[in-house]
């Protein structure tokens, strides 16, 4: 049986510009949510002031000509990808062979907005050229694929959420069926823009504590009211298990499956029972070859929203019963915000370093535990022990897309 394993990981998040200072962010307990400091946001009058903005903005990576060219959520991704193959050795391949398998929940927004604002203020003479191949979907994609001269394919998920996640479900089963030897996976997003902002704060998707904004995402919290919107992007190198071996790469962990179904149900919210996601869960762990019993780790996908961290709830115990309140499970979005389109290959990364270090991530914030959610959470990191790991990511998205991915230590 082929396996799939990870070589390398890249990001640029709220809590850090790459991995290394994300994740030892993450594991001290920060927030990367803070109070948003542009003129828009009083210009409107904006209901809610604050976001997880990326740390470190791309200007001061990328060559400014290269920028230029890019949306924000390209911009981002091209960084976490330089990365994440750095981080795999920079992998001789034939480009062939090479794929990229990048994901967005909404694109170019920021360049799709920017030129509606200059059609109307200055004419279209004005637009620029680039404005279509800077906001389509696909941009971020294609700017990966060109800068490493990946040929296999570029593939664009936009499945909210759930984007991100689906792009690695993807890639697994591309390098399993042979269409490449090296996948290029992840995500990226960069939304916080006053419309979105304007239109998740009126369905009362966000989070309204304007005065302590760090604290603001707080996952299984009695008092939770909202997400808090993120913005960034993740990378990770996937290759056969025979690929990585041949060449000597570090092997961080093994993708051992994914699952990804639909509820049906409704356009923003959860299916209430938990079936869909339940059913993604079981898809991924049976072709990891696993048993419910096996897991040991989850990182949930807990936005902090009143009904969808209860539905998940209720899907994770249609899986594993009462022993889902014994599993430690980290709810990361509670330090680094939503990233919509990029969250769940930011969370896929912080679930292989958890099972590759044997250590779960804080959650933090959630001050009074909601008693309908009692899942095993912590404020600090967990050890999980020096026994082999299994463990799963969710992530769900507007549309009834869910997504799960099964991480095994290696």
């Amino acid at each position: 049986m082929t396996k799939i394993v990870v070589t390398g990981i890249g990001a640029s998040t709220p809590l850090g510009g790459n991995v290394p200072d994300t994740w030892q962010a993450l594991l001290a307990g920060k927030s990367g949510v803070r109070t948003l400091t542009h003129e828009w946001v009083s210009k409107y009058e904006l209901p809610v002031t604050f976001a997880g903005e990326a740390l470190v903005r791309p200007a001061e990576i990328l060559p400014r000509p290269q920028a230029k060219r890019l949306d924000p959520a390209s911009q981002f991704a091209v960084i976490a990808a330089i990365e994440a193959f750095t981080n795999a050795g920079n992998p001789e391949v034939d480009c062939d062979r090479l794929g990229v398998d990048f994901a967005t929940g909404i694109g170019g927004v920021w360049s799709l907005l920017n030129g509606w604002d200059t059609l109307r203020e200055r004419g279209p003479r004005r637009v620029l050229p680039m404005t279509v191949p800077m906001l389509m979907p696909n941009a971020a994609a294609a700017a990966v694929s060109m800068h490493f001269n990946a040929r296999a394919y570029a593939h664009t998920v936009a499945s909210a959420c759930a984007s991100s996640t689906e792009s690695l479900v993807h890639a697994i089963h591309n390098l399993k069926a042979g269409l490449a030897d090296v996948v290029i996976a992840g995500g990226t997003e960069s939304a916080i823009h006053p419309v979105t902002v304007a239109s998740f704060a009126a369905m009362k998707a966000l989070s309204t504590r304007n005065d302590t904004p760090e604290t603001a995402s707080r996952p299984y919290s009695i008092d939770r009211d909202g997400f808090v919107m993120g913005e960034g992007a993740a990378a990770l190198v996937l290759e056969t298990e025979a690929h990585a071996k041949a060449r000597g790469a570090r092997i961080y962990a093994e993708f051992a499956g994914g699952g990804i179904t639909a509820d049906s149900y409704h356009i923003t919210s959860n299916d209430p029972e938990g079936i869909g996601a339940q059913r993604a869960v079981d898809l991924a762990l049976a072709e990891a070859g696993a048993q419910p019993a096996e897991v040991t780790h989850i990182n949930a996908h807990a936005t902090s929203t009143p009904v969808g961290d209860i539905a998940e709830y209720a899907a994770l115990r249609r899986v594993f019963g009462d022993r889902v309140n014994e599993i430690p499970v980290s709810a990361t979005k509670s330090s680094t915000g939503h990233l919509l389109g990029g969250t769940g290959a930011l969370e896929a990364i912080f679930t292989v370093l958890a099972v590759a270090n044997r250590t779960a991530p804080p959650t933090i914030n959630t001050v009074e535990q909601d008693p309908e959610i009692p899942l095993n959470i912590s404020a600090a990191p967990v050890k999980l022990g020096s026994a082999d790991q299994l463990a799963i990511s969710n992530s769900f998205g507007f549309g009834g897309h869910n997504a799960v991915i099964a991480v095994r230590s290696y």
